[in-house]
């Protein structure tokens, strides 16, 4: 049932545009394996082999903290809708933070939105999409607004104090890099 690819084809690439959300999972040699839902428009398809998404304020900041030991990472995708499918990325990433080269450029694809934490970089080597029969149907309301409220609501030193008291290490106790955002 399930296909390999070495690339997205144009038809993944549409099947991503028409998703709603996806899922990151990252995991350092030890410790838990992480597994985050994300939205917000927050993900840009830049080749067949090349995806960027940016990850916003959060209460946990797993992602970083895993790709600074081990940079593997996996992306997946879902239909709630007419037709079933899963499709996952698999490759290796990089953390951009504020004090990256290339920020200025990424962040430029996004809008520099408030609470904008990092940008994740991943070079794909593998493809793979499957059925996805077993995959519930959903109807999709809207966008929340919770989060954007919410860094409104703090605004950027709020944001920056969060990052500092919350988001400095994993859930295992693994710096995230963060400190890079915090000057």
């Amino acid at each position: 049932m399930g296909k390999q690819f070495e690339a997205l084809s144009d038809a993944h690439r549409d099947f991503i545009a028409a998703q709603h959300m996806f899922f990151c999972g990252t995991a350092a040699a030890e410790g838990r394996v992480n597994i985050s839902p994300k939205g917000m428009d927050s993900l840009r398809v830049l080749g067949p082999n090349r995806i960027v998404w940016l990850n916003m304020t959060g209460s946990g900041n797993e992602t970083a903290g895993h790709l600074a030991r081990d940079p593997r990472m996996t992306l997946m995708w879902c239909s709630f809708d007419k037709r079933p499918q899963i499709l996952r990325t698999y490759g290796r990433a990089r953390t951009l933070h504020r004090d990256a080269a290339d920020w200025d450029d990424m962040i430029a694809r996004f809008g520099d939105r408030l609470g904008a934490r990092q940008i994740y970089d991943l070079s794909i080597d593998m493809v793979q999409t499957s059925c996805g029969y077993s995959i519930p149907f959903m109807d999709f309301t809207g966008e929340r607004d919770t989060l954007t409220r919410w860094g409104e609501d703090r605004g950027a030193e709020g944001i920056r104090d969060y990052w500092a008291s919350r988001n400095r290490e994993t859930i295992d106790g693994l710096p995230t890099g963060i400190d890079a955002n915090l000057t």
